[in-house]
């Protein structure tokens, strides 16, 4: 429980908190130094000091009831470095600076060894100005500050303020040299999500070596198996259109009424073939580009029979993607809202940090049940969408959400709140 409440004070960063582990332990030694040193230092040795003086003071005081006040100021007050004045005896207020920390004790002690002393003036960090009342009348005692405390008592706490403050800098530039690794790291891991390839040498230590080295090896093996995959999909396709095409001219010369569902079960063929082809040039690794979304989204969406409405939100701007892979996931949601409803909307979304492509329709939608499985390689959900709608192979929501991961973003599948039927977005970071 006080884990979880002292959790939301804690900083987010690596930077923070490893800042903040260097710096409690030295802050909170200085503090524990600095609360000894104040109770040594300005405590006991003023107390000590003061106690000193007054034994001084007491012994002026007994000599002006037996001598004149002339004869022992110039006398004993003297030889005791003790000056006497003529005092008024109005007594004011303690004076005293809000800083002076030994002065808090100086005045406590003097009133309790001193039944005549009416006033205490500590303003002046130079003397110390004390008015009692005494067997002669009103006088006025001024002694030097350097005989109840130590003289520049600051200057220890100043020392191990500017020696904190260098040794944290000093820690500060060794500790960035060691994140730096690891910040580089982060940064080739979010750009390998995204499917850009950011070079990336291990560096720092040991350990941060050897993380940077496992992530180049897991980022070639799944490069080698995209690469192998995209290979045997392609080639499988290319293959099979050879075939194909020979038994559409084959069936171009015969004749009888099973010849127009073989020509129509080919052409299911000859699309499927081609749908794999697009999905395995999708996966490849095409290069970034700034690329004109409003551009390229109003004009698929013109392009569609019927035209989709478009619509967008936000200042619009140039975004880092791959534009072959993207207007292809985009056309793959309009293409299904149309084979699905009669009308749809491809709305554009730029706010500060991302960028949202939603595909709405009035169809029949997809069960929440089954949206997870929609978005998988192959799945058709005729049975969900309806039979009469037209067919597909299964790979457009699947090509679109693969789009999506390769952009470090995902694709959600939702119910339509302008349309009643599918919402299908691309959420992408900019």
């Amino acid at each position: 429980m006080i884990g979880r409440f002292l959790k939301q004070f804690a900083p987010r960063t690596l930077y923070g908190r490893a800042a903040a582990i260097l710096l409690l332990p030295m802050l909170t030694l200085q503090l524990a130094v600095a609360a000894v040193f104040v109770q040594r230092h300005f405590e006991d040795v003023t107390e000590q000091m003061t106690n000193n003086l007054l034994l001084e003071v007491e012994l002026v005081l007994r000599a002006l009831e037996r001598h004149p006040v002339d004869e022992v100021s110039q006398g004993l007050a003297a030889e005791l470095n003790i000056d006497l004045q003529s005092w008024d005896g109005v007594p004011r207020d303690n004076r005293l600076m809000f800083y002076d920390i030994s002065g808090r004790t100086i005045i406590p002690l003097m009133r309790s060894r001193l039944e005549g002393l009416r006033e205490i003036d500590l303003s002046d960090l130079d003397f110390v100005v004390l008015g009692l009342m005494t067997a002669k009348g009103p006088i006025q005692l001024i002694l030097s500050r350097d005989r109840v405390s130590a003289s520049n008592p600051h200057q220890v706490l100043v020392l191990m303020v500017f020696t904190g403050i260098f040794m944290t800098l000093i820690a500060y530039m060794f500790l960035r040299n060691q994140l730096r690794p690891i910040k580089r790291l982060s940064v080739a891991s979010a750009a390998f999500g995204r499917g850009q390839r950011v070079a990336l040498s291990p560096s720092g230590a040991l350990e941060v070596r050897a993380a940077g080295q496992a992530f180049l090896d897991m980022r070639d093996r799944i490069e080698r198996q995209i690469e192998q995959r995209i290979m045997m999909l392609s080639g499988v396709s290319h293959d099979l259109r050879t075939p194909i095409t020979r038994l559409q001219l084959a069936l171009e010369l015969m004749e009888g009424p099973e010849v127009e569902d073989l020509k129509k079960d080919v052409s299911s063929m000859q699309m499927m073939v081609d749908s794999f082809l697009n999905y395995a040039r999708d996966l490849a690794a095409d290069p970034v580009e700034n690329v004109d979304l409003v551009a390229l989204a109003s004009e698929l969406a013109a392009r569609m029979t019927p035209p989709a409405h478009f619509e967008l939100v936000g200042a619009p701007r140039l975004c880092a993607l791959r534009p072959v892979p993207i207007g292809r996931a985009i056309e793959n949601l309009l293409v299904n809202a149309g084979r699905y409803g009669t009308q749809s909307i491809l709305a554009l979304h730029f706010a500060d940090t991302g960028l949202h492509i939603t595909v709405h329709d009035d169809g029949p939608g997809i069960p929440e049940a089954e949206r997870e499985a929609a978005v998988k390689p192959f799945v058709r959900l005729e049975a969900a969408r309806g039979q009469n709608q037209g067919s597909g192979v299964g790979l457009g929501l699947a090509i679109a959400a693969d789009v999506a991961r390769s952009h470090g973003g995902q694709l959600v599948l939702g119910e339509s709140a302008k349309l009643g039927g599918l919402s299908a977005q691309i959420r992408l970071p900019l």
